[in-house]
């Protein structure tokens, strides 16, 4: 498809005031009082549309690749709305992940802005917030796709991919706490249990399956041609994170890095626990998740000196090399297009932020 990023953004804003009344109405109908329904506003326009909105923008343009559209002018007025809505509902569901691990993880700020539950009046009330916003998601496929032949499968599909991501996370928890270093626990297995379940399945996987269920291209095996690449995509994207983290120019990728500080399970300190010596070891044992930075420069001095980021660019060759091959091999007689798939690796192949 021919898009403009911006506009393409702006197009999809226009459909979350719709999502705001919609769900908001269900609040009324129930005979709910106008200073909870303000909140619950409050709590949908704060959390949900200030991202980059990728994985929402993405429904919308897998599906128009599958019906084979050069521009949303191509899509008729229904298509598009329904299309953006299953799109905000992958949103909500973002949103109801990161309010909840702002809280797990004690994070200040996200997004720019103070975390939900550090705002003065939300505090504990973010837990059941971060529940209502999941519950916004049931709400729309009902009232939107209940009389759809593809309702049961995609309520199934967000299901189990909220339950896979939440697993995801209950391993990084209980293996890298911020208070509690313990580096006996990493291992690249681990973590890449951790980015598949905690990232790959509901940011690269999830859009692309919404998109083909619409579409009427949801055969099984077509599905599984999606998965296959789509999750080795979303492994890749994750590791690069983990790599621009720790190597990344604070210019390009807008932040400063804080995964050695953090604790964080990530594929720079599990590749250098795979090959370093005795020594080495003992200085990651001492230095690695502590609130110092002249400690966290031991850290990334000794991933320098072990040549991580050498080890990362053929990790990213290797990686696209089997992804493209994939891609190539993609059966398209049932209406799936491999576009979809080269569109994602497109978006990361090479990013600096």
């Amino acid at each position: 498809m021919k898009i403009d990023k911006k506009q393409s953004r702006e197009k999809f804003l226009t459909v979350f005031p719709q999502i705001v009344k919609e769900t908001t109405d269900v609040l009324k109908s129930y005979g709910m009082p106008q200073d909870a329904i303000e909140w619950y506003t409050k709590n949908l326009n704060y959390n949900t549309p200030s991202g980059k909105l990728n994985r929402g923008l993405s429904v919308v343009d897998t599906y128009g690749i599958l019906k084979g559209y050069e521009t949303y002018d191509d899509f008729s007025e229904d298509e598009y709305k329904l299309s953006a809505i299953l799109g905000w509902c992958i949103e909500l569901l973002q949103a109801y992940f990161l309010v909840a691990d702002d809280i797990m993880d004690k994070s200040l700020t996200r997004r720019g802005h103070t975390c939900w539950y550090k705002v003065e009046e939300v505090q504990e009330i973010a837990v059941n917030d971060a529940f209502m916003l999941e519950g916004a998601i049931y709400i729309l496929l009902k009232k939107y796709f209940s009389k759809k032949p593809y309702y049961v499968k995609v309520m199934e599909l967000f299901h189990d991919v909220t339950f896979k991501t939440e697993c995801g996370q209950l391993l990084d928890l209980i293996t890298a706490p911020e208070d509690k270093v313990d580096l006996a626990k990493f291992s690249l297995n681990k973590q890449m249990f951790i980015i598949t379940y905690k990232t790959a399945f509901y940011s690269f996987y999830l859009p692309v399956a919404l998109a083909m269920h619409m579409a009427g291209v949801d055969d099984e095996s077509d599905l599984k041609q999606a998965s296959d690449v789509l999750i080795p995509l979303g492994q890749y994207f994750q590791i690069q994170d983990d790599y621009l983290d720790c190597f990344g120019k604070p210019e390009d990728i807008g932040k400063i890095g804080t995964d050695i500080q953090d604790n964080k399970c990530s594929w720079v300190v599990n590749t250098a626990l795979e090959i370093c010596n005795a020594e080495q070891r003992k200085l990651l044992d001492e230095n690695y998740g502590r609130k110092d930075p002249v400690k966290e420069k031991k850290c990334k001095d000794l991933f320098i000196a072990l040549k991580i980021d050498d080890r990362f660019h053929q990790y990213e060759e290797d990686i696209v090399s089997k992804i493209r091959k994939n891609i190539s091999n993609i059966d398209e007689t049932r209406g799936f297009k491999k576009q979809t798939l080269t569109a994602f690796l497109d978006k990361i192949y090479k990013r600096k932020k």
